[in-house]
């Protein structure tokens, strides 16, 4: 079977708000020409450019093609778009590199969060007939999934609030990441206000601004381009019910059957690094018992999306971390996670090693 490795990744700066347009033009140029500088590659090289964004986020119809202007009008491009996370259209890249249509592509994702009302615009994705036209928010859906688990013993607020400690502890090596502290305790942050029961504001990720680039390469200019580069050993995307009412929420099956595809745990072996795309801190428990990650694993080194969770970037950016891991030697084998939808509805495993 053909080859293909992650060969370069860029993020945006995860900021709270930016001044630039919702095409994410103004994030995309500085992402581009940084891989293009780790790579030596230029745009004329890139076989396959793919995107992921949301007209919804951006308040307009077909809001990606205005991101287009970050590539050039001139020469033509092979492009496409998915209106996911860009670690879906990460994944279309990967079938392109596999199917021998390109040598290498690039995939990416942006997001201006900051644009509307985020928690009122996720509220879109929920059931049109049903459940949509009552508008429940994004961070409500997400606490009565942490209540549930409470209610069932399956994890504690104290817990949650370890997720939150760590992750901002992680964030203070990453210099694009958004908040970041590695001075806040748990008791500390147990005795803040809710802002819906019973989640507080570090169990929620920021509102963020960003954008997230990823370059991947055939197996033979992989080698060329990247001294160490993160192939990719399995790529796979499960969903489960758009229907909260059908599932158990509190469990989260289609990770657990996109870890299980993708050979996160094939023959015994575990990853060293797990990127995890978990908005609030809970789910991050949710994942870790789908995908079976014992306590060895590094849990989100980067900090995580409570750190910076940019709309449509987050999950490429998970990948990125990921293989940024192998690729600089800290790890040999990584996973990277994407999410979509409500409640760990749609779930995408990546999993890349070294050689």
């Amino acid at each position: 079977m053909p080859e293909a490795a992650v060969i370069a990744f860029a993020e945006a700066p995860n900021l709270r708000r930016t001044d630039g347009t919702t095409n994410g033009v103004e994030m995309l140029v500085p992402i581009f020409r940084e891989v293009f500088e780790q790579t030596g590659l230029t745009k004329s090289d890139i076989g396959f450019w793919c995107s992921g964004s949301s007209d919804y986020l951006a308040g307009r119809a077909f809001s990606f093609v205005s991101a287009v202007d970050a590539i050039g009008a001139f020469p033509p491009v092979m492009e496409s778009h998915v209106e996911m996370d860009g670690a879906f259209a990460l994944y279309e890249a990967w079938v392109k590199v596999l199917t021998g249509e390109a040598e290498i592509a690039l995939a990416y994702g942006f997001g201006k969060s900051s644009a509307g009302d985020l928690r009122r615009v996720l509220a879109l994705q929920l059931d049109p007939y049903v459940v949509a036209p009552l508008w429940p928010d994004s961070v409500s859906i997400a606490a009565l999934q942490a209540r549930l688990g409470l209610d069932e013993n399956l994890w504690t607020k104290r817990a949650m609030a370890e997720v939150a400690v760590r992750s901002r502890a992680a964030a203070v090596s990453n210099a694009r990441a958004q908040p970041a502290s590695d001075e806040l305790e748990v008791e500390e942050l147990l005795s803040e206000p809710y802002v819906a029961d019973p989640l507080h504001a570090h169990d929620c990720a920021p509102i963020t601004d960003g954008a997230a680039v990823v370059v991947i390469a055939a197996a033979d200019r992989a080698r060329e381009l990247c001294e160490r580069p993160a192939w990719i050993t399995g790529f796979e995307h499960r969903i489960d019910s758009g229907s909260l009412g059908a599932r158990d929420l509190t469990r989260a099956p289609s990770a657990t059957a996109a870890g299980v595809a993708a050979g996160a745990a094939a023959a015994g072996a575990t990853v060293d690094v797990a990127e995890l795309h978990a908005p609030f801190t809970h789910q991050e428990l949710i994942l870790r018992a789908a995908l079976g990650l014992p306590d060895s694993v590094r849990i989100s080194p980067s900090g995580g999306a409570l750190a910076g969770n940019p709309m449509f970037a987050a999950g490429l950016a998970r990948i990125g971390h990921a293989a940024r891991q192998v690729m600089s030697g800290s790890a040999s084998r990584a996973l990277g996670h994407a999410t979509s939808g409500p409640a760990l509805q749609q779930n995408l495993v990546c999993v890349v090693e070294a050689h």
